[in-house]
């Protein structure tokens, strides 16, 4: 009975997740389901992001277990945003996001970044509804991470690998990092990121750019 509980939990967020999916979609909005361990540089990744798209309007949804501090964040970037705590839970899930989404205008918008909660593993499993699940990692928290959270890495189109500012201050083997997450995932794009210096952040907002000019071009 438990195990039929669960799959019929994922049923239905599945289902809430692909009709937004859809509506996304006719709106021509591009959503990021940003995922990452606390302290990975997922907001500061955003508020780098936030002042390099140039005319494209985003909006974000902000998960976490308690406060508003990170859409506050986001908030002084000039950009809409919508906090959603869970008060424990470890993971956003399509109702909340759609609930969230119900406060942005989403027909004025190019993208909607949705930063999960801090976690590796509980948000892998979880369809949002978004476009494109992202994995930021960092190096401060070790080489090692695809090869413990083998899920996230598997299912992410894209790696951003934040901090590279302290690569010569830290033991962290890029090269074993980068090889680890390529046999887990062959098609994932794994980009070199300082959002403290904005090293790799052109590179990162053309890869948002082509990305919405392709669900557009569908």
């Amino acid at each position: 009975m438990k195990i039929k509980l669960a799959r019929d939990i994922l049923k239905a967020n599945d289902q809430l997740a692909d009709g937004f999916r859809r509506r996304l979609g006719e709106l021509g909005v591009l959503s990021v389901n940003l995922i990452g361990s606390p302290g990975s540089g997922k907001t500061s990744l955003l508020e780098r992001t936030l002042e390099n798209l140039g005319g494209l309007r985003a909006a974000v949804i902000e998960g976490d277990i308690a406060t508003a501090l990170d859409a506050e964040r986001i908030e002084r970037k000039g950009a809409p945003a919508v906090q959603v705590n869970t008060e424990g839970a470890c993971h956003l899930d399509a109702n909340m996001v759609i609930d969230a989404a119900e406060e942005l205008d989403l027909a004025r918008l190019d993208l909607l970044f949705v930063e999960n909660v801090g976690n590796l593993v509980c948000p892998a499993g979880w369809d949002l509804g978004e476009d494109l699940k992202v994995v930021v990692a960092s190096v401060t928290e070790g080489d090692e991470k695809p090869r413990k959270y083998p899920a996230i890495f598997e299912r992410a189109a894209a790696c951003v690998l934040n901090k590279v500012d302290l690569l010569p201050h830290v033991d962290f083997d890029l090269e074993r990092f980068k090889r680890d997450a390529g046999v887990l995932n062959p098609d994932m794009t794994v980009m070199l990121l300082s959002a403290k210096e904005g090293t790799g952040v052109p590179e990162w907002v053309d890869w948002l750019k082509t990305k919405l000019a392709e669900k557009r071009s569908r």
